[in-house]
């Protein structure tokens, strides 16, 4: 009997180690579609996916998460309506389409309504809705919805809802971990949404200089230069008609109008800088030539593009050529430089490279992070190898499109 009783017991103490641990399995199971599912969201976000690829990946991942037939993502609108930006659907459910045109009216007595309240997840049996969208979702089947605040710049910025076909109410976590993973997500839409607004300034910074550029360029021409120039013509008139008794004052007029001479090809030089006419008028295909022929280091320029560029684009490279160039010169040690430049699959690519020193680091104020600035501006990317004593290359690539498009709408 007494080793009855201890079998038993050790039993019993098995039994409960494995509920324990069948419990910890759980939870570790559920910890890591989580992660994976945030990740993948999280990935997106860092490659600078548009906003509505991120909505529709966060709602699919939700969706297998929470076992869920349908989520949907709310942005909440001044006037009172929820507007849905995105839509996913278990594989095998049918597809319900947009419930009113995909804006319906915030009504009391919704899940939406008392997470915007209290900035909680809530739920609702639809059989409880009186208002339209109630009678949208009984008439879809909808038994059950789920919600949880979605909140961008700690501003409450809509609703997530998940939607359940079964007549059996959802698992009593799913509010916790739907919470959970949202509160995460807010985290990561907040993240795309500071990035979507610093390429936004960028460009709008860099489009400000540029213009800022073009007006001094267009003063410098029809402003200080044309006077300059008629003021050098007048002093060759008044050179002309000086008697010949006074040589003196000849050869003053002389060396002024020389001088006047030298300070118009200083500021044609300045405005040439500035936004370089070939440029202007023909693109990179005429203008890179001009550039690279001054470089006093070899360079072997290949331009692939068959057509011009959109304006951003082009002075972001013709930039990054020169730039590329100047610290060639500058650090490198070259005996030669290549530029390439081609576009492909709707992206543009641009490599510089040049057999010099190498060890090149943007912390050391090479102007390498000034160009990095430039380039993600326009939406694009930099990429810098230079290992000692090999030599540098810089790859920049860039999507044909302005940056801007996509944003997400706060």
């Amino acid at each position: 009997m007494p080793v009855t009783r201890r079998l038993r017991a050790i039993r019993t103490s098995m039994d409960t180690a494995v509920r324990s641990l069948r419990v910890d399995c759980g939870e570790v199971r559920e910890l890591a579609e989580e992660r994976g599912a945030l990740q993948y969201v999280a990935t997106l976000v860092a490659r600078g996916s548009p906003p509505s690829v991120i909505f529709e990946a966060a709602a699919s991942a939700l969706g297998g998460l929470i076992r869920a037939d349908y989520v949907a993502i709310n942005r909440r609108e001044a006037d009172g309506i929820m507007s849905i930006v995105a839509i996913w659907r278990a594989p095998g459910t049918p597809d319900p389409g947009m419930p009113f045109g995909g804006r319906w009216p915030l009504a009391e007595d919704t899940a939406s309504a008392e997470v915007l309240r209290n900035r909680r997840p809530a739920r609702r049996a639809s059989a409880a809705i009186r208002s339209d969208i109630g009678g949208w979702h009984r008439e879809h089947g909808i038994s059950y919805v789920v919600a949880s605040p979605l909140v961008i710049n700690d501003r409450l910025w809509g609703t997530m809802s998940a939607l359940y076909l079964s007549a059996d109410p959802p698992d009593p976590a799913t509010e916790e971990r739907m919470g959970k993973f949202v509160e995460l997500l807010n985290c990561a839409i907040t993240q795309a949404t500071t990035h979507a607004e610093l390429i936004h300034s960028r460009a709008s910074l860099l489009t400000s200089v540029d213009a800022t550029r073009h007006r001094i360029e267009r003063d410098l021409h029809d402003g200080a230069q044309q006077h300059l120039i008629s003021l050098a013509l007048r002093l060759r008139e008044a050179e002309e008609d000086v008697p010949p008794d006074l040589p003196g004052l000849r050869g003053t007029l002389s060396a002024t109008a020389q001088g006047l001479a030298g300070v118009l090809g200083e500021l044609q030089e300045i405005a040439g800088g500035l936004r370089p006419p070939a440029l202007a008028r023909q693109g990179l295909r005429t203008a890179l030539p001009a550039l690279v022929s001054r470089c006093a280091v070899p360079v072997d320029l290949h331009v692939g593009l068959d057509r011009r560029l959109p304006e951003e684009l082009e002075v972001a490279l013709y930039y990054v050529v020169s730039e590329a160039l100047t610290n060639v010169l500058k650090h490198a040690y070259a005996t030669g430089v290549r530029v390439e430049l081609g576009e492909e699959d709707a992206k543009v690519r641009l490599a510089v490279r040049d057999n010099g020193v190498g060890g090149a680091d943007p912390a050391r104020g090479s102007g390498l992070n000034g160009l990095r600035d430039r380039v993600a501006a326009v939406g694009g990317s930099l990429q810098v190898a230079s290992p000692a004593g090999q030599g540098t290359t810089l790859i920049v690539t860039i999507p044909n499109r302005l940056p801007g498009s996509g944003h997400i709408r706060l």
